[in-house]
Formats: structure tokens, sequence, C-alpha cells
């Protein structure tokens, strides 16, 4: 059966002379779903981000930052599958991994794509049916839920302070903002960095400060409050806007109670 060849989401063939036993996580919505497939035994390395699961963030042995590799400590666990992220990834040391080792690369931009890199990491690592149950069930959740009420909030999602950064188009929170039923106030592309002046002008009804990558809290509410007196502005979970992995089951009746939420506010009854 083997060598098997298979092609990650950047196009790249990747190729595997055994079913893999050794694998290193290089992201982690990525590390958590490979313990939802039940890859427990398999996997020997994540990064210092990777906090879900608890007990592999305790027990798994951390391989430096999803930006800031550390390299030498990959090469000692000696993996036979590296699995990493196009963005969340630095790209030259990506390339020096694949001069090693087989590498399987995601690129997520929606829903879709998640589903996709669910199914191919259920397939390269002898998971399929588990991947196939997992992407059902995220299917089905989102499908059961409608984004109409709120189409027309002007959204302004926030990821970073100092300077202040907002997710705009061409990103996967941007495709979460949509199917949640929030317009993005943003129309440039990635995560661009915004003044005060410009956030005003931008002028966003309503401002999600995210629980990650920056751990915005109540102290920050102020501060948007005082540059966009008329916007809603809520904490949110990053997570659940931004992990593309399993985490996604949670996504949908998190969207709804945020939404349902955020409709009581604006309409004065909270």
């Amino acid at each position: 059966m083997y060598p098997l060849h298979y092609t990650d989401q950047m196009g790249r063939a990747v190729l595997l002379y055994r079913k893999p036993v050794r694998i290193i996580s290089l992201v982690p919505s990525q590390t958590e779903l490979l313990y939802d497939l039940g890859l427990g035994e398999c996997v020997v390395g994540i990064t210092k981000f990777c906090i879900h699961p608890k007990e592999w963030f305790q027990s798994k042995m951390r391989i430096g930052g999803t930006k800031k590799l550390d390299l030498q400590k990959i090469k000692a666990l000696q993996p036979d599958l590296i699995i990493g992220n196009k963005e969340e990834n630095e790209e030259n040391q990506v390339k020096e991994l694949m001069r090693l080792y087989p590498v399987w690369m995601s690129d997520i931009k929606n829903l879709d794509d998640a589903l996709h890199m669910i199914a191919s990491i259920g397939e390269i690592t002898d998971k399929k049916e588990n991947a196939l149950e997992l992407s059902n069930k995220i299917r089905q959740g989102f499908k059961q839920f409608s984004a109409k009420p709120l189409n027309q909030i002007r959204t302004a999602y926030m990821i970073w302070y100092n300077p202040i950064m907002c997710a705009g188009n061409d990103t996967f929170i941007n495709e979460m903002l949509a199917l949640c039923g929030f317009q993005n106030a943003l129309k440039s592309k990635r995560y661009p960095a915004l003044s005060t002046e410009e956030l005003k002008r931008l002028n966003p009804e309503l401002i999600l400060l995210s629980s990650e990558p920056f751990p915005f809290k109540e102290k920050h509410i102020a501060e948007f409050q005082r540059a966009c007196p008329d916007a809603l502005i809520k904490l949110v979970d990053g997570e659940l806007f931004s992990w593309y992995g399993s985490r996604l089951l949670h996504s949908p009746e998190y969207f709804l109670n945020l939404r349902n939420s955020i409709e009581q506010q604006l309409q004065g009854n909270v």
C-alpha cells in the first residue's frame, strides 16, 4: 500500500512511506483536531500555544511557537509527519522542515476549506471515518444556523491592541462573521492595522474584542467606547471565530447565543 502520495491545501505532493506514528502539529486548532480524531499515541510534538487539550499541553513535547519553531527539538523527535498551516507558520522554517520530513500544509479561508482539511488529515492519518463523522456534525451545525437577522450590522473584529489590528476580508474570521450574521466593516484584506482616527471614520455599529491572539478584557471596552461612542462593544471567544478544527463543533451554538444577546442590546431590551 505504501508509499502513498497525498496533496495538501497548498497543492503540494506529500509522500508517506508508512502510516504516520510520530506526528508533530505546528498549529493549535489542528492539534485539537488530532486529539479528537483519536491520535493520542501518535502525536509526539506540539507548540507552546496548543493549549487544547489540557492533558497534551501538560504532557507533550513543545517544539516552540507557531512562528518560531525549535528545529533542533523537532529533529530530535524524528517525526514521520508534520502538520502545519500556510498563514500561521513561518515560511522559511517550514521550507527547512520540508527538506527533511513529510510536511502537510493547510490553507484555510472558509468553512469548506476547514472541512476539507479535516477530511484530508483523517485520510492521511488513517482516521477517515472519524474525520467524516466530525465533518458531518460540523456541517449540520452550521446548516441549522440561520444568519439573516443581523446581516446589516457593520462590525469591526479586533485581534490586536497597540497597534489596533482588525480581521479584514480574505480571512477565516471574515467567513465566521458572515455565518454569524455580521457584515465586516473592513474592506481591506488580511489583518490591517488601524489608528484610532481610522477606526472612528470606519464608524462600526458593533465592535467585537477577541480573546485571542490579544486577550482583550473589560478594561479595554472603555477606550474603544471613547473612540466609537455609538458602537456596541462585546468581548468574544476568539477560538470559536478563528480555530478551524474540531472546535467548530461548538461555534454555531455560541454564535446563535451571541447574536441573540446583541439583538436584545441593540433593541434596548438589556
